[in-house]
């Protein structure tokens, strides 16, 4: 498919924000009880892990753009068999985590401003998949954006029972 204008946009906004998280601003830091630290430490390990992992599982595929590439197959093996965007979800696991280990509201600021980001830069995917692929609608419906479907539902029931 044809790169539009929402595509370079969308990847520029996201390596400004990458650009602004390395940044070492130290407006506030908090110093978070130790096993927030181990908290924020392990989820980003893990997200260091899911990236990792995720980019092996797309290979030929990877593109920075949300339009897929021309002769790109759908990957709904490994982590995309639960999560459609597992290497956003890393991505989000590092920069939440690595602000949590370090305490800085800064981080936590920005990472949040990268979800957001994320949420909607997969909308627009979405809209290209669901164009350029007939099972996507199928996938679509039985995966988690970010997280696996089956444990946010089952943290939900346990939650609301």
């Amino acid at each position: 498919m044809k790169l539009e204008n929402n595509d370079f946009i969308f990847v520029l906004v996201q390596f400004v924000l990458f650009f602004v998280y390395v940044i070492d601003v130290k407006i506030v830091s908090i110093g978070w009880l130790p096993f927030i630290n181990r908290i924020g430490l392990f989820t980003f390990v893990l997200g260091v892990l899911i990236v990792l992992v995720a980019l092996l599982q797309l290979n030929k595929n990877l593109s920075p753009f949300p339009t897929p590439k021309l002769n790109s197959k759908l990957v709904k093996t490994g982590l995309y068999k639960f999560i459609r965007h597992p290497l956003y979800a890393g991505i989000l696991y590092v920069v939440f985590g690595y602000g949590l280990y370090i305490g800085s509201i800064f981080k936590l600021i920005v990472a949040t401003t990268i979800y957001i980001l994320f949420y909607f830069k997969t909308k627009y995917e979405e809209e290209k998949l669901l164009e350029f692929f007939d099972e996507y609608k199928a996938y679509k419906v039985a995966t988690g954006r970010f997280f696996p479907k089956k444990i946010l539902i089952n943290c939900f029931k346990n939650i609301l029972v």
